[in-house]
Order: C-alpha cells, then structure tokens, then sequence
C-alpha cells in the first residue's frame, strides 16, 4: 500500500470513529431517562390507583367486576390520544383503548365489567375478573407496542386490594 493510501484510509477511518463518537451522544440524549426496561419510554401517562380487589364479595356482579379498575393518568399539560393503547394482565388479558383523549393533568378508570364509556371511566365488557387478587401486573402500552409503565402486586409486588401510587 503506498504512503498516500495508507493516510488517505487513516483519515477516512479517524474521521468515521470521530463522526461516530460525536453521535452517540446526540442518540442517546433522547433516551438518557434511566429507564427500568430496554422498550420502556418516558411517557407523561401513567398507571394511577389500581383496585385489583374488588370490594365485598367476589360475587361476579356487574357492579362487583365494576369495582375492580385501574386508572390511567396523563400528568403533563398537554392531551394525549390513547387510540390503539393497551392495557394488559400478566395472563394476557387486553383492552385496547378506543378514540379516547386524556387532556393534561386528568385521568380515566378502566373498569373490568359493562359499562357506557365516558371521559372519566371506561369499560372493558367483561363479565369475569381480570387483575389477579393473589398477584399480577398491570401493564400500558403505547400505540407503537412501546412499555409506558406497568405495576404489580401480590406475591411479587407485596401489596393488598388497592394500589395507588403519587407519579
């Protein structure tokens, strides 16, 4: 390889590890969130007070399965549009979220059982129980698939009947 070639590659190669060094940090600042999984995102939405537990008797009533809800909270100031957002259990169990807008700093309880949707409550249609007494997570994610947060209880998460948490 002649003297000139051998510059010509040392300088393409220095200018490459040099354009990728200055990158990395430009990629990684939008990520910079210390987040607890490897799709987790920073999201203003987040999962408020969860009632796995529904009060009284476990009696499969629409009031009873009602009772049993988990509320999705936007904390930022701007509206978020939940359409094509899951909420999911560790079994499986999915809701997919409607056209529903969730304006800044407001919050909408997803029931379990029947129900008229309206901006404050949901429903999932169900008529059996879906969040596990014994122990379960509830799950959000975005429309991209994308963990916005989630939460558990029970054997894993050590909590009783209802979880709420100050986000």
């Amino acid at each position: 390889m002649s003297r000139n070639a051998s510059r010509i590659a040392a300088a393409v190669l220095g200018s490459a590890a040099l354009a990728a060094t200055a990158v990395l940090p430009a990629a990684a600042a939008g990520h910079g969130h210390h987040a607890p999984a490897p799709y987790h995102y920073r999201s203003a939405v987040n999962l408020g007070a969860i009632q796995y537990d529904s009060p009284g008797r476990d009696d499969r009533s629409n009031r009873s399965l009602n009772a049993e809800y988990v509320t999705v909270k936007n904390t930022g100031h701007l509206p978020v549009n939940l359409r094509g957002w899951t909420l999911s259990d560790r079994s499986g169990h999915t809701y997919r979220f409607g056209n529903v807008r969730l304006n800044g700093h407001s919050q909408v309880r997803v029931h379990t059982g029947i129900g008229r949707d309206n901006r404050f409550d949901l429903y999932q249609d169900r008529r059996a129980y879906v969040w596990d007494n014994d122990g379960d997570t509830a799950t959000l994610r975005n429309d991209h698939r994308r963990l916005v947060d989630s939460e558990s209880w029970g054997r894993h998460g050590g909590h009783h009947g209802h979880w709420g948490h100050g986000h």
